[in-house]
């Protein structure tokens, strides 16, 4: 039988909310699926969508018309999606990152202004870190923020934003002092209505084939000083600060798929015969089984306790690391042992365990790739 669904501690009170996150996942996202692949983006419908029964925001205060929970809320929402078999809807970045951007560091005008928008799904949310010339080093960014009077001038690329080809609003890391390495980075909301703001081309990736991942380029782009997060050169610190939680995020995805991809390949091995007999019951089969679910559940638990931790808002920048780089390691391992035991239809792309494969390879790369998760946990041995 599939492994059981989650019967996470922190989850316990959230039978209600996953019904409706699965229910949701499973009417508008399950049906659609080829479709945004093609299209390499999700319909801007859902957005509303979701904000109308309440997936939006859904951790950020009521007071700015979000959800008033917690991440466990966020947690249940991004599990549901993934074992939906979804990798196209951006809404973990949209909720998990930027709202909590926007919650953390906005002015209370500028919150009240912005975050309602986000849950209504008015706006989609981006943020915009990575450009054509840095990966994993933000300190190394070149996109420029010049004040002049009560404006900031920005010019610069980014690259590989998630949301990018559809956002209505990006968080753009930007130097305000060149000269100050990362004491020079700063955070700057920047609405894609304003002149000198331009979109590229939304992206053809290996995997997550339906999610707008797009560059973006700013020639000139005046933004209201108010627009700053917090103040000049704290960027750089705020990342740090949010790090914790986007790659937490990432690890409850790549735990879920690996559960859904697990549950995907018992149930094909049991179905599918060779040489007269069910593939599940060859000997092979059996033990790379037994070890992905094994792998699985150590996965959970480890990730159930930083979960936990982090609700207490004790998971530190070594713990996020370490959840982040044992799940997307030992998952991508598991998938692709799974796309093993599928034969040659694991390599086809309307098979779901092939989707799974090439969507989950980015978690090792993407919120810090995984040299820089031990190079991260190092510096506190």
């Amino acid at each position: 039988m599939p492994l059981p669904a989650p019967k996470s501690s922190w989850a316990q009170d959230l039978g209600e909310f996953r019904e409706l996150a699965r229910s949701f996942c499973q009417k508008e996202l399950v049906p659609h699926q080829e479709r945004w692949n093609q299209q390499k983006s999700v319909d801007r419908e859902l957005w509303t969508k979701a904000g109308e029964v309440g997936l939006l925001a859904i951790s950020i205060p009521e007071e700015y018309g979000g959800g008033g929970g917690t991440f466990a809320h966020e947690a249940v929402l991004y599990e549901e999606q993934a074992r939906s078999g979804d990798s196209s809807w951006g809404v973990s970045v949209h909720n998990g990152i930027v709202a909590h951007y926007l919650l953390h560091y906005a002015t209370e005008e500028k919150k009240k202004e912005w975050l309602p928008k986000l849950a209504s799904g008015e706006w989609v949310a981006a943020i915009g870190m990575t450009e054509p010339g840095t990966g994993s080093d933000l300190q190394g960014i070149k996109t420029r923020a010049v004040r002049e009077g009560d404006e900031y001038v920005i010019n610069g690329a980014k690259t590989f934003i998630s949301n990018g080809g559809m956002a209505d609003v990006v968080v753009v890391a930007c130097k305000t002092d060149p000269d100050a390495g990362a004491a020079g980075v700063s955070l700057i909301v920047v609405e894609t209505d304003r002149p000198g703001f331009r979109r590229g081309r939304v992206l053809d990736k290996v995997g997550l084939k339906g999610q707008d991942t797009a560059e973006l380029f700013f020639d000139d782009v005046r933004v209201p000083a108010a627009n700053l997060l917090g103040e000049e050169g704290q960027g750089f610190i705020q990342m740090m600060q949010q790090l914790p939680q986007e790659r937490l995020i990432i690890a409850v995805t790549a735990v879920a798929g690996m559960e859904a991809a697990i549950d995907l390949t018992i149930e094909y091995t049991k179905g599918r015969t060779a040489f007269g007999r069910p593939v599940y019951n060859f000997q092979n089969s059996k033990f790379k089984l037994a070890d992905a679910a094994t792998e699985a559940v150590v996965a959970r638990a480890f990730l159930d306790q930083c979960i936990e931790r982090h609700l207490k808002g004790e998971l530190d920048v070594q713990g996020a690391a370490m959840v982040k780089l044992w799940t997307t390691e030992r998952a991508n391992k598991v998938v692709d042992d799974c796309v093993q035991l599928h034969g040659g239809y694991g390599y086809m792309t309307e098979y779901p365990i092939a989707r799974a494969w090439t969507d989950l390879r980015i978690s090792r790369i993407f919120g810090g790739t995984s040299e820089i998760m031990r190079e991260v946990i190092s510096r506190t041995l």
